[in-house]
């Protein structure tokens, strides 16, 4: 593909749509602004050659024309001589440096109309490249703000763990409470209680099991 082909090829892009059938839109925006930034340099290198070329046309221009005024006076010169042969052949040349003047100023008219168009497109490529690099940065700023996003998403996710395990800790601490007091009734009895004793220990027993009771119903409902 020639340089001006893939100029064309680029200025001619739809950048949105094609990122936005990219799988991966920010690799696909570093490509694009890459072979923009890698054609830009190369329409600018053919740019310095046809500048350099205009500016040689221009001077063989100036020697030629100068030719063409000194034949003509080498002319005037025989005539007023009364060499009419050596006027006609100066005649001659001058024609054909006219001719050569002629053709140098035809392309120089080709260079200057390839400057123009080269200078147009250079525009609207850098214009291309102006907005596919600000897509870059909207892309870029869309990427930050979904990365702090998914953070302070993990970051409540983790804190809603932390204090489950914490209301787990404590109730398992409650627990242990409890259950040491039930095995607390039973120390220093060696022997069989008495009746008003076991009385007593089911009453107790009774008033721990509604606290157990109470308890795992605020467990429950995430009191």
């Amino acid at each position: 593909m020639s340089i001006f082909s893939r100029m064309a090829d680029i200025i001619n892009s739809n950048i949105s749509s094609m990122l936005d059938k990219a799988e991966d839109p920010q690799k696909m925006i570093r490509l694009i602004i890459q072979e923009m930034e890698e054609t830009l340099v190369e329409v600018r290198s053919s740019s310095a050659r046809v500048i350099a070329d205009k500016k040689t046309a221009t001077r063989a221009l100036t020697r030629m024309q100068d030719e063409v005024d000194g034949w003509e006076e080498k002319a005037k010169l025989a005539i007023s001589k009364g060499r009419e042969d050596l006027a006609r052949a100066a005649l001659a040349e001058k024609q054909l440096a006219d001719a050569e003047a002629a053709a140098i100023s035809t392309d120089l008219g080709a260079l200057d109309e390839q400057l123009d168009h080269l200078n147009e497109e250079v525009s609207q490529l850098q214009q291309k490249l102006n907005d596919a690099k600000a897509k870059q940065k909207t892309l870029m700023l869309r990427h930050k703000t979904v990365n702090d996003r998914m953070k302070v998403k993990r970051q409540i996710h983790r804190d809603a763990l932390d204090e489950a395990f914490v209301k787990f800790e404590k109730f398992e601490r409650r627990m242990d409470d409890m259950e040491g007091q039930v095995e607390s009734m039973d120390v220093g009895r060696g022997g069989k209680p008495d009746l008003a004793t076991e009385i007593d220990s089911l009453a107790d027993e009774e008033k721990i099991n509604d606290e157990m009771a109470r308890l795992k119903a605020e467990v429950s409902t995430g009191k």
